[in-house]
């Protein structure tokens, strides 16, 4: 394990650290102060009908925040040596190269998808989602205090999304991806000159139907079975829909937000899945999934 507590204990290595132990911090008040106030009928936070002024007791807390906040990084520059390294060099390249922090989970999803996928099409759904959850958010509970039972889907969406996905993809990338990009646990030592094997098969192909025929030409069983499966997965954002179309819920949220709810969340999850079917294989001796539809335009 020394050489995993060596890598975070890097000095540009101890911010990603620390962005991990906050999120884990302010996860944990959330769920203590909202199981509080799940015990109740109506939360005690919800009860204020006080309102507090913005001068000067946010202006102070904020003033103070600032002071401890440069306090802290006057000390941590005095103590940690800046990272870094020699002038940079043609012929040399890092190995390995990463991104900065803040790029890591998009680097990281360059392992499970095609780049334009993980590049382009991904960060701007990301993007449009945020843009949307004032429109298509429905529920004026949670308003002005912490709450699950009443927030149960919103919760779990930004949990699996910003916490399991994107928190989780940067500390993967920063600490489990070593040379080569190649995935090392703790207690394995970062070897440059470890080489891993991956046979990674097209989802078709498990079943006996290969992706390309001898001359290289698409088969079009793998198309169509490629097609059946993701097309299949996002249609149960359909049955969902007629199997609840008459519940209060849909008919206050539309067709259109639903279509934007369950579009956005089928494809947060088909992620997670993505991400299983190339990780979790190889520990139980089969050949990861590379891609689950291939097509002459994409690959998903």
């Amino acid at each position: 394990m020394h050489n995993f507590l060596k890598i975070i204990s890097k000095p540009d290595n101890i911010p990603i650290l620390g962005l991990f132990l906050l999120a884990l911090f302010f996860v944990g008040l959330y769920i203590k102060k909202s199981r509080t106030n799940d015990r109740q009928e109506i939360p005690e936070e919800a009860k204020l009908d006080d309102k507090v002024q913005v001068w000067p007791y946010l202006v102070r807390l904020e003033f103070l925040a600032a002071i401890i906040v440069m306090a802290v990084l006057v000390v941590w520059s005095i103590t940690v040596n800046a990272p870094l390294e020699e002038p940079a060099n043609p012929a040399l390249t890092p190995n390995p190269s990463k991104a900065p922090w803040y790029f890591l989970g998009l680097q990281e999803m360059l392992v499970y998808f095609d780049p334009w996928i993980a590049g382009v099409v991904l960060p701007t759904l990301i993007i449009i989602g945020l843009m949307a959850i004032p429109y298509i958010d429905i529920n004026p509970k949670g308003n002005g205090y912490y709450t699950f039972k009443e927030r149960k889907f919103a919760v779990t969406v930004f949990l699996i999304g910003f916490i399991g996905l994107w928190v989780m993809m940067i500390t993967l990338g920063t600490f489990f991806r070593g040379p080569g990009w190649n995935f090392f646990m703790p207690w394995e030592e970062w070897d440059i000159h470890k080489v891993a094997v991956l046979n990674n098969m097209d989802l078709s192909e498990y079943f006996g139907m290969p992706t390309h025929f001898p001359d290289n030409s698409l088969n079009p069983a793998a198309f169509i079975f490629g097609a059946i499966v993701v097309l299949g997965y996002y249609s149960l954002g359909v049955f969902y829909y007629f199997k609840k179309r008459n519940t209060d819920l849909m008919n206050k949220l539309g067709l259109l937000r639903y279509i934007i709810v369950s579009f956005l969340f089928l494809t947060m999850v088909a992620l997670v899945l993505k991400m299983g079917m190339r990780i979790l294989p190889p520990f139980f001796g089969v050949n990861p999934v590379k891609y689950v539809w291939v097509t002459p335009w994409f690959n998903i």
